[in-house]
């Protein structure tokens, strides 16, 4: 579509803005396929390439947008999207997007509450229904049970955020409690460095010890910041004595906080103590079903089964990784099968399958097709043993960390190119036959799962 070169030249000045606010990668991956279409009567229209893309762009870079469309437009100007529907010349037109993960009232704005965490997309595991048992109480009956306060530790991405903010949807959305506010340890840092710098510390006080739940997240930083913890302090044991619900997360037990007032500690200690673990297998494969469900994404029980095997640490990671399916989905229009997810994910699960070594590979290789193993580092250019040979030299491409030069040294010494024609054959015959891939997904899976 070709547009007036003074629209262009304002679609540069909008996309230059969004470009010095994001970091880079966040915007070649979000804004780059971001297409103009029109600008007129006050709107400005762009297609993009997938629903999930208007959605992923909506709930994080409105801030963004709207900062940037004042700037370049001025005050009143829109955005709106469309999507050209694959395989037809149908533009799917959408307006603004809305959260689909709440079904009741909204938060207000300076809750600061996102919407998005409910009880009802909070997956429940053995590592973790404890602690959800014990948030829904206190949602259901805030300052009202003896879990006050009540305290969530543990590691890093293992839905800590998630929880408590629940809390505070929850509650707001079913009327448990009037108002609920969120903040980070660090919002409420600054935001007390902010009053006294301006002189409206009673604004402050006022704001925090107003609320019926007081939701921090991320304790721990207050650590070593004596006026900032003694502001804290006082302003639990307002909300504390008028029974009004506190809730924290810090990533180790109140115990272990080694530069915190003791009488903090104290405090955090009286009421509930819950902690959440990572996620076992049957868990991390339910997370990964329900948000490629949420976000419509169809992902085969194989691809599944590799990512939950394989990245075990935290939430956070299983979900960044379907982040990276999803957007190559939306831009490429191409299924997720296993080879692609091998490729996209390949820094992240590479590492997992270090201690699979080339001798391991060789011998289930020659194993399934009941040869022996030293004919796969042979010159034999029989049918089935070359492609038993190409199979297995694809196989330590995906699950290894060598080079290509020192998996072909496996291999009778073979040279770099001749790794690369293999695992390139290897992946077409693989892509041809749907019972070959079934028959080398389960070699993998074996291999995967022996160490």
């Amino acid at each position: 579509m070709n547009l007036p070169a003074t629209q262009t030249e304002l679609w540069d000045d909008f996309i230059d803005e969004i470009k010095c606010s994001i970091p880079r990668q966040s915007f070649l991956t979000w804004f780059g396929p971001m297409r103009l279409t029109a600008i007129n009567n006050g709107e400005l229209t762009v297609q993009v390439p997938s629903q999930f893309y208007y959605d992923w762009i909506e709930e994080h870079y409105s801030e963004y947008i709207n900062s940037a469309l004042d700037k370049t437009f001025g005050d009143g100007f829109k955005l709106s999207y469309s999507i050209l529907e694959r395989g037809t010349r149908e533009v799917l037109k959408l307006g603004p997007a809305k959260s689909p993960y709440v079904a009741g009232q909204k938060p207000p704005k300076d809750s600061h509450l996102n919407s998005r965490y409910t009880f009802d997309n909070f997956i429940e595991g053995d590592s973790n229904s404890f602690a959800k048992a014990g948030a829904l109480a206190v949602a259901e009956a805030p300052g009202k049970t003896r879990f006050n306060p009540m305290v969530i530790f543990g590691g890093v991405g293992l839905g800590k955020t998630h929880l408590i903010q629940a809390i505070g949807n929850f509650a707001v959305q079913n009327k448990t409690s009037r108002r609920a506010i969120y903040a980070s340890s660090e919002k409420f840092t600054f935001d007390f460095i902010t009053s006294v710098r301006e002189n409206k510390t009673t604004d402050f006080s006022n704001l925090y010890r107003s609320t019926d739940i007081l939701l921090v997240d991320d304790v721990q930083f207050l650590e070593g910041k004596e006026r900032t913890q003694m502001e804290f302090f006082h302003t639990f044991n307002t909300l504390y004595n008028a029974g009004k619900q506190v809730v924290l997360t810090m990533d180790c037990p109140p115990s272990e906080l080694k530069r915190t007032e003791a009488r903090l500690i104290s405090r955090y200690q009286c009421g509930l103590v819950v902690d959440i673990q990572p996620p076992d297998y049957e868990t991390r494969v339910a997370i990964l079903q329900k948000r490629a469900d949420e976000d419509s994404l169809f992902l085969g029980e194989d691809v599944i089964e590799t990512i939950a095997a394989n990245i075990t640490s935290n939430v956070r990671e299983l979900e960044g990784a379907l982040i990276r399916l999803m957007a190559h989905a939306s831009i490429t229009g191409q299924d997720i099968d296993i080879f692609i997810t091998k490729r996209l994910l390949r820094d992240v699960l590479k590492s997992k399958f270090s201690k699979v070594s080339v001798e391991r590979i060789q011998e289930a290789v020659s194993e399934w097709v009941d040869i022996p193993s030293d004919l796969l580092r042979g010159n034999s250019r029989k049918k089935e043993i070359a492609r038993a040979r190409q199979i297995s030299m694809y196989l330590c491409d995906e699950l290894t960390n060598l080079t290509l030069k020192s998996i072909g040294s496996h291999f009778g010494n073979r040279d770099h190119s001749t790794v690369i024609h293999a695992v390139t054959v290897a992946k077409k015959t693989l892509a041809d036959n749907d019972n070959l891939r079934r028959e080398v997904m389960e070699i993998r899976r074996k291999l995967e799962t022996s160490f």
